[in-house]
């Protein structure tokens, strides 16, 4: 079992794949024409106003250099490592696949899996949507929005994303790079992983967790501030 594991799970492998997606992303989208860092901040917009369809003027369009921002905070950044170090924990207690082991070996390896897959759903996802427009970024509901409304935004946009204009459409280029990573991530998995209906779990899991980052993204800079204001 562990020649196994370990041919199929090597730093090699992980670092051509991230690599691979990383140029694909600065291919798609001319990073390094793209002006100042400083532009990888959220602009302020009113584009999510009560989940309305229509443009928003106030909207500016992602640059490439944003898409490769949002690539390495969505799959490096600190709430996406400490995410992936609970979940890989959890499967670790659980020895789950069995083939990796209940051990620290067994955690670097659930976590080295996770790493790369959410790396390289994340490059097809921004690279993909820029042949379209599309914005793989979240923005929160506007301030003084109910909270049932708030949630609402959480699930929709989970599955919508806006285009150049501002206008709201089906976030397709998601739609590809979930489902498409997980399947490609058959090639690399152990055998108990590699399957079809694996790979669909993951898929929903996938979607699951964009929903569960839009909630955090949409609520915890209010429970932040309430922390603050208490002290």
């Amino acid at each position: 079992m562990g020649n196994t594991t370990i041919a199929r799970f090597t730093f090699p492998r992980l670092t051509i794949l991230a690599a691979l997606g990383v140029l694909f992303l600065a291919a798609a989208t001319g990073v390094a024409a793209q002006g100042d860092p400083a532009g990888a901040a959220q602009p302020q917009t009113k584009l999510h106003n009560h989940l309305t369809l229509g443009g928003d003027q106030n909207y500016e369009p992602i640059s490439g250099l944003q898409r490769f921002h949002w690539v390495l905070v969505n799959s490096i950044g600190p709430a996406a490592l400490a995410g992936r170090a609970l979940s890989s924990g959890l499967s670790t207690v659980i020895n789950d696949p069995s083939e990796y082991g209940p051990s620290w070996a067994g955690f670097g390896k659930r976590y080295g899996i996770g790493a790369t897959g959410a790396l390289t759903g994340d490059a097809m996802e921004a690279s993909l949507g820029a042949l379209w427009g599309e914005d793989p970024r979240y923005f929160r509901a506007q301030p003084q929005t109910s909270f049932g409304s708030r949630v609402r935004h959480v699930v929709v946009t989970a599955f919508l994303a806006p285009r150049r204009d501002g206008m709201m459409a089906p976030a397709y280029a998601r739609f590809i790079a979930i489902p498409g990573s997980n399947f490609l991530s058959n090639t690399w998995r152990v055998s108990s992983e590699a399957t079809v209906s694996e790979a669909l779990s993951r898929t929903l899991i996938g979607m699951g967790r964009r929903v569960a980052g839009n909630a955090f993204a949409e609520f915890w800079p209010d429970f932040r501030n309430r922390i603050s204001r208490s002290r």
